[in-house]
């Protein structure tokens, strides 16, 4: 450990926690517009945002008609974060229903992505996927050879479930040392990987790194 290391504790330990969240909150919705995939759902996270999103409204609402200039001013303050916490939560919501709704076939048989879901979003999917079911068999499916009405038709090697392009390439930030070199598949590319390096590449070959929390994507 460095004295940079060292700094950056105790930099984050004088940080109020509604600071540390609302960076924590904004990594997290940069990273899931970046990534191709559905990431982990941050459950401890969305529970702390919105336990303090619901205590501001509280706070707005008791103070809202009180006359006194300094209560107003820090009104207007509060009200301003808030809708910059909601701002951010709104985002980041539907930066993953649009991934839910466009692979929910490959989420939905995936145990790895379906455990990647908030209670909340495995509800919406499954209802989702029923309505879409039940309209496509009422619309067309039902004329079709039983064979046929499958959704996740896999004959002939072709399959029928979209899946995320995991070759997309993303920006990465490197937020501590990697010792093992990046190695591109398919390529004879690899690259090493040190703490405070930015880089264009694959997601696929970083998908373990941004899962580990070696890379952040920007």
């Amino acid at each position: 450990m460095d004295i940079d290391d060292i700094l950056a504790e105790i930099d984050s330990d004088s940080v109020p926690q509604e600071t540390r969240d609302l960076q924590e909150l904004t990594r997290a919705w940069i990273a899931e517009r970046a990534a191709p995939e559905l990431l982990p759902w941050p459950e401890s996270l969305m529970e702390r945002t919105v336990d303090r999103i619901r205590q501001q409204i509280e706070l707005v609402e008791t103070q809202t008609g009180n006359m006194d200039p300094k209560a107003n001013f820090s009104l207007i303050i509060i009200q301003t974060e808030l809708e910059r916490f909601k701002y951010l939560v709104r985002s980041f919501l539907r930066a993953r229903i649009a991934k839910i709704d466009k692979h929910a076939l490959y989420i939905l048989t995936a145990g790895a992505m379906k455990s990647r879901l908030s209670p909340s979003e495995l509800q919406y999917l499954t209802a989702h996927q029923s309505l879409l079911h039940a309209h496509y068999q009422s619309s067309f499916l039902s004329s079709f050879p039983t064979q046929l009405q499958r959704l996740d038709d896999t004959a002939g090697g072709i399959s029928m479930i979209e899946q995320p392009d995991l070759d997309k390439a993303v920006f990465i930030r490197v937020m501590r040392d990697v010792h093992e070199p990046v190695v591109i598949e398919g390529t004879d590319t690899a690259f090493e990987m040190r703490r405070g390096d930015v880089f264009v590449v694959r997601y696929s070959a970083i998908r373990e790194n941004v899962q580990q929390g070696d890379v952040e994507l920007i």
